[in-house]
């Protein structure tokens, strides 16, 4: 059975990922280590996972699988997730495939590196708009149609 997990911590996109589970169906887990409301929707359930690095992100990677589908911005547990078979997008709608996993780890190791080398080259990324926000529910939408499908 297909299940929804959210990397729930800067998250922009709860609400709208509840919406369209909500629509088919789908058990939701907003995971994260503490601060958020938990929604009455009996599809939703708020995992609240204990302090420390990553503990949210083992959470998800050691639950998902095929069929699944995960929404995180952390680019390791993505790839961990492909690796499991789940369909993973981020918050912006691109999905984290197998085809592509492999450059934006790469790209965010490197990114990584120069900001540790230039104190100076630091934050920075673009904003979240709304067409992002609307991207982000077309890909989700297709998503779990096609994970409804496996």
């Amino acid at each position: 059975m297909t299940a929804l997990y959210i990397d729930a911590d800067a998250c922009p996109v709860k609400a709208e990922a509840e919406r369209v589970a909500t629509r088919h169906r789908v058990k939701m887990y907003v995971v994260s280590n503490g601060g958020l409301r938990p929604s009455q929707n009996p599809l939703v359930e708020t995992v609240i996972v204990p302090e420390g690095p990553d503990v949210a992100d083992m959470w998800i990677a050691d639950r998902a699988g095929k069929g699944d589908v995960v929404v995180t911005g952390d680019i390791p547990l993505a790839a961990k997730c492909v690796e499991a078979g789940a369909q993973v997008l981020k918050h912006n709608g691109e999905a984290l495939t197998q085809a592509n996993i492999g450059n934006v780890l790469a790209t965010r190791d490197l990114m990584a590196d120069l900001r540790s080398a230039d104190p100076f080259r630091q934050g920075g990324g673009k904003g979240f708009t709304k067409a992002d926000r609307s991207r982000f529910l077309d890909a989700l939408e297709r998503a779990l149609r096609a994970a409804s499908r496996l």
